[in-house]
């Protein structure tokens, strides 16, 4: 692991990135004292693959689905469903 300090960090970076490319690390220190280490980034993988329709046919959503509650709904807010104002 090489040891730089800052002054060298910023005047060779671009040297410093393309070992940390090959799976080096750097550490980069101020007046001799360890302050901050470069190592690359893994790139990312998301957690699952998303796919779509994968539930296809395995349920049915009611055909009252976006009025079900209805007048449970209106009663907290001291309306009436039948009547709206």
């Amino acid at each position: 692991m090489e040891v730089v300090n800052i002054h060298e960090a910023k005047t060779h970076l671009s040297r410093l990135l393309e070992g940390v490319q090959r799976g080096e690390s750097v550490i980069i220190a101020k007046a001799g004292k360890p302050i901050a280490r470069l190592v690359g980034v893994a790139a990312e993988r998301p957690a699952r693959e998303r796919r779509l329709g994968f539930l296809k046919g395995q349920y049915t959503i009611p055909e009252d689905f976006d009025r079900m509650a209805e007048s449970e709904i209106a009663a907290l807010f001291g309306l009436d469903h039948e009547n709206p104002a």
